[in-house]
C-alpha cells in the first residue's frame, strides 16, 4: 500500500542526517580535489596572492592548477546539493539538486542554502512520483516532467524566499562590521572569529573577510601592522586544520570518509582554505554549526588579545613570513585545542548507517532503464 504524502515526509525528516551523508560522500572527492590543487597554486605563486583572494598566473603551471582546483572548488555546493537531492528521489532529484544548488551561490546563501534547496529539491522530486500518469507518458516522468516541476519550484524558492533574507542579512553585518571601532581588540576578534567560521567561505565569512581587506590596505600602506585582520586570518584555516586533525585524533568522531578527508583538509588549511571544513559540517550541522562558531569566536578573541596582526589579506601558514609569528602560531595552537575539546564534548559519535547497503548500492553497474 502507498504511503500517504505525511507518511513519506516524516520518513524524509528521519532521514535526513542519512541524506546529508549521502550528499557529502559525493562531494568529498571534489572538495579534495580542488581544495589541493588551488593549495598548490597558492603555495607556488604565494607572492601573487592579490587582496581578492584569486591566483595571479606567474607561469602556466600556476595557471593550470588555479583554474583547475577553482573550478573544483566551486563545483562543492552544486555537487553537495544534487547528492542530497539524490539519496532523497533518486535520479529525478539530480537535475533540480545541481540547478538550485548553483542558484544558491548565486544568490549568496552558500552551502547552507546549498543544504535547504537540496532537501527541498529532493521533497520536492519525491512527491511529485506520486502523481499517475498515463502508461505512455511514465517514461517521460523521471527524466522531463519531475526535474522541470522541481527545478522552477525550489528554484523560485532559492532566488526569492533564501536569497532575500540572505542579501538583508549581508548589508546588515556589512553595516555593523563598518561601524565597529578597534577599540576592543579581544571583542572585534571574536566577532570577526566568528563570523568567518559561520558559513566556510559563505556569505557572512565573505562580509568579515572583505571588511579586513580594506583595513589591510589601509594600515599596511601607512607603514602600520594590521590587528584587525590577525583574528580573521588565525580564523580563516582554523576550521580546516581543526577538522583534518580532529579526524585523526578523535577517530570515533568521524567517519572512514571524513579520515581519507583528514590530509586535505589540514593542507588546506596550511593554505587559508576554510572550504576543507564544509562536508564535515554537512554531515553534522547541528552539531558542527555550532561548534565552528564558538571555536572562531573564541579564538579570534584569544588572537585579539595576543595583538595578532597579518599584513597579507589571507590566512593559514602561508602568511606566516608577514604575521607577528609567535602569537599568530600560539594562537592557532590554542584554538586548535579549543576545537578538539569541543569536538570531544559535543559532537557524536560517528555510526555507520547503512554501511553494507551502501557497499552494495556502489559496486552495481549503472541502470539505464529510463522508467521508474
Amino acid at each position: 500500500m502507498q504511503m500517504t504524502i505525511s507518511e513519506e515526509l516524516r520518513g524524509i525528516f528521519k532521514e535526513t542526517r542519512t541524506h546529508l551523508m549521502g550528499g557529502v560522500s559525493y562531494m568529498i572527492p571534489v572538495v579534495v580535489s580542488g581544495g589541493i590543487l588551488y593549495a598548490l597554486a597558492t603555495m607556488m605563486s604565494m607572492s601573487s596572492v592579490t587582496t581578492s583572494g584569486s591566483v595571479e598566473a606567474s607561469n602556466v603551471v600556476v595557471s593550470a592548477l588555479s583554474q583547475i582546483g577553482g573550478v573544483g572548488l566551486g563545483l562543492m555546493v552544486p555537487v553537495l546539493t544534487a547528492f542530497i537531492a539524490f539519496s532523497i528521489a533518486d535520479r529525478p532529484g539530480i537535475a533540480p539538486g545541481i540547478i538550485c544548488g548553483q542558484l544558491a551561490v548565486n544568490v549568496g546563501s552558500g552551502f547552507i542554502g546549498g543544504i535547504i534547496a537540496g532537501l527541498l529539491a529532493g521533497t520536492c522530486a519525491q512527491l511529485l512520483k506520486r502523481i499517475r500518469l498515463p502508461k505512455s507518458m511514465e517514461s517521460l516522468k523521471s527524466i522531463l516532467i519531475i526535474p522541470i516541476v522541481s527545478t522552477l519550484i525550489v528554484g523560485v524558492i532559492t532566488l526569492y524566499v533564501v536569497g532575500g533574507p540572505c542579501a538583508w542579512l549581508l548589508s546588515t553585518l556589512t553595516t555593523w562590521l563598518t561601524g565597529m571601532t578597534g577599540s576592543s581588540a579581544i571583542i572585534v576578534g571574536a566577532i570577526c572569529g566568528a563570523m568567518i567560521c559561520t558559513d566556510l567561505g559563505g556569505p557572512i565569512n565573505k562580509v568579515a573577510y572583505s571588511t579586513g581587506v580594506a583595513v589591510v590596505g589601509t594600515e599596511v600602506l601607512s607603514g602600520g601592522n594590521c590587528t584587525f585582520f590577525g583574528p580573521i586570518a588565525v580564523a580563516i584555516c582554523l576550521p580546516s586544520f581543526a577538522c583534518g586533525i580532529g579526524s585523526f585524533v578523535l577517530r570515533k568522531k568521524f567517519s572512514d570518509e571524513d579520515r581519507d578527508a583528514g590530509i586535505g583538509a589540514i593542507a588546506m588549511g596550511v593554505c587559508g582554505i576554510s572550504e576543507a571544513a564544509i562536508s564535515y559540517t554537512a554531515e553534522d550541522p547541528a552539531h558542527m554549526i555550532p561548534i565552528n562558531i564558538v571555536s572562531g569566536a573564541f579564538t579570534g578573541a584569544v588572537a585579539g588579545a595576543l595583538g595578532v596582526y597579518c599584513n597579507a589579506a589571507w590566512g593559514g601558514l602561508v602568511v606566516l613570513p608577514v604575521t607577528s609569528v609567535l602569537t599568530y602560531l600560539l594562537s592557532l595552537v590554542i584554538g586548535i585545542a579549543f576545537y578538539l575539546t569541543m569536538f570531544a564534548l559535543f559532537k557524536k559519535d560517528y555510526v555507520p548507517e547503512r554501511a553494507e547497503a551502501e557497499r552494495e548500492a556502489e559496486a552495481e553497474e549503472i541502470d539505464f532503464d529510463l522508467e521508474m
